[in-house]
């Protein structure tokens, strides 16, 4: 799988490409399955993942769910957010040498689910420099406008690059943030990635993209996200992050393959045991 001309043209000006057929079957089927136990804290290696937005028991249930670095506590998670074909395509889209993984995120958005903040993902990431990013977003169930899909703010990856700005999860109005970031004289086109099961979206991370509340009381919205790095980003020592940093070795800026693997690179390097069986994860 590899992008044609047009697409890597497309995704450079745009600051996104839509992909509609990305997932095989069999993989989407087994996802859904482990993406359900993964939310209800059933961790198959024993690993809980790095950040946990969800507990069955307290969250309200209109809030979307969040699970970031959920690789290392499922395998079939793990397969898919590691998968070489991720960074391969990714890196030709974003013109880079490799990528590796830098987070994944399992987005569960309820039936009338609320808003996530429309945000781009590198102003999270004064942790590593360079601060940027390219996203694999896939989707796990068909997705429409009103079913609170991921929208992109077309063209935004072109402007100047935007501090953090409000409430991510719930936000009152989830595109104030880009309103007030819009460069005078640009218009906020927004595009809602409408795409079957399986289908999938690439971002650079300083794309504005976010999601409004899922109009619908019968439908959900489920994604998996790998958040990849070029293989050429190290450690911001400066502005340390309060739960990634914990895996930077001290006094190195080399980002750690332990935790960091590479997926793809262009002279054939990828981190050694993610082609092991069973699926990778830190306790196989």
């Amino acid at each position: 799988m590899e992008p044609t001309p047009d697409q890597i043209a497309a995704y450079r000006r745009d600051g996104f490409l839509v992909v509609e057929r990305f997932l095989p079957v069999d993989e989407l089927e087994r996802l859904r399955e482990r993406f359900a136990a993964c939310f209800a804290h059933e961790f198959e290696t024993g690993l809980r993942p790095d950040e946990v937005n969800y507990d069955p028991k307290s969250t309200p249930p209109d809030l979307t769910r969040q699970l970031c670095n959920a690789w290392k506590a499922d395998r079939a998670v793990a397969k898919t957010v590691l998968a070489r074909r991720n960074a391969e395509f990714g890196a030709k889209l974003a013109g880079v040498p490799g990528l590796r993984l830098a987070q994944d995120n399992l987005i569960w958005k309820p039936p009338s689910g609320k808003a996530l903040l429309c945000h781009q993902d590198a102003a999270y990431l004064d942790h590593l420099g360079p601060p940027n990013m390219t996203t694999c977003w896939m989707a796990l169930d068909d997705t429409s406008a009103d079913t609170g899909t991921i929208y992109y703010v077309k063209g935004s990856n072109h402007w100047p690059h935007a501090r953090l700005g409000g409430e991510f999860h719930a936000p009152d109005d989830w595109l104030a943030h880009v309103r007030a970031s819009r460069p005078a004289g640009e218009e906020l086109v927004l595009v809602p990635i409408e795409v079957p099961a399986g289908g999938s979206a690439f971002h650079d991370g300083w794309t504005f993209h976010g999601s409004p509340p899922n109009e619908r009381a019968d439908a959900e919205r489920r994604s998996i996200v790998s958040h990849m790095i070029s293989t050429d980003t190290r450690w911001n020592p400066a502005h340390p992050h309060p739960i990634y940093s914990k895996y930077r070795r001290p006094g190195e800026v080399e980002m750690d393959e332990a935790f960091f693997p590479v997926m793809w690179r262009e002279d054939g390097h990828r981190t050694a045991w993610l082609d092991a069986a069973p699926a990778p994860a830190l306790a196989a």
